[in-house]
Formats: structure tokens, sequence, C-alpha cells
């Protein structure tokens, strides 16, 4: 074997090897991504029962119910961005500052029946604080425009019409 086929052959694994590593952990980070939805994105296109995503808006008033279900505590309540609505269930305890009306950003999966299932359950932490994906998500359904001033407070989002800026 010439030296030249030496050079080749060793590149050519090197390459192999690089390409495998790469293949791997991008492999490996699709697992691990979860992505963040609104309701709105949802209603126009639902992702698969088994890709797991954060779902952001506001707890609707009124929606929030308490039970227990195998001596474990259960909630259902349904998060809103004002264009549309999706039913969330999550066994646990919820978070201290988890309110209706207030802003909430959960993790989990879609099931078949369309029941958001969280795993997670995320509330903001003060008045004026707004998880940014939850900003993005009012402005693309058109309830809030920056430039007309802050956000709209939580408390407000059930009524919104879209549209008019809501500030």
């Amino acid at each position: 074997m010439t030296r030249k086929k030496k050079r080749l052959y060793l590149l050519l694994l090197c390459g192999l090897g690089l390409g495998s590593a790469t293949a791997l952990t991008l492999t490996a980070f699709q697992d691990n991504l979860v992505f963040f939805r609104s309701p709105s994105d949802i209603a126009r296109e639902a992702p698969g029962p088994e890709r797991a995503f954060r779902l952001g808006g506001l707890v609707l008033t009124g929606s929030l119910s308490r039970s227990t279900e195998a001596g474990r505590p259960l909630a259902r309540f349904v998060v809103t961005d004002g264009a549309a609505q999706v039913p969330v269930a999550f066994g646990g305890v919820l978070p201290d500052l988890f309110r209706e009306g207030q802003g909430v950003v959960t993790l989990g999966k879609l099931g078949p029946d369309g029941v958001f299932m969280a795993s997670e359950v995320l509330a903001r932490h003060d008045e004026t604080y707004m998880p940014p994906d939850v900003a993005d998500a009012l402005k693309r359904s058109g309830h809030w425009n920056p430039n007309q001033g802050a956000a709209p407070p939580a408390s407000s989002w059930n009524t919104l019409q879209p549209g008019r800026g809501g500030g």
C-alpha cells in the first residue's frame, strides 16, 4: 500500500468517525429539544402525541377544578392566548403562584383526546413578568402591540378582542 493510499484511508476513517459522532449528537439533541407552542399554534397544527413541548398562555378564569385520583392531587384547567384554548390536566401539586387569570407555562404532551397532559407547571413570579414566549404569542395573535404600551394585564386576557392592541 502506498503512502498516498494510507493517508486517504486515514482521512476517510476520520471523516466517518466525525460524521458518526455528529449524527449521534444531533439525534440526542432532537430527543431533548422542547419547543414552545401557544394554544393558537396547537389549533393550527397539533403536534404528535409522542412529542413533548411547552404550552404557554393564560389560565382561563373559572376553568380550574381540583380533585384527587388514586390518592394524588389532580388539577384541570384551560390555557388560552385569547384566540384559542387548550384543556390541561396536571397530576401533582400546583405552584404557590398558580392562579386563574395568570400566565403559565406547562411542559407535557398532547393526548389523543386533545387534553394536554402536563408533567410540569410553571407560574409567573410577579405582577410585571411575562415569559418571553407568552409575550411573543400575544403579539402574534394580535392581542398586544408593544408600540402601544405595556403588555395587557393578565386578568384582561380572557376578554381581549384581537387587533385592539390590548394596551
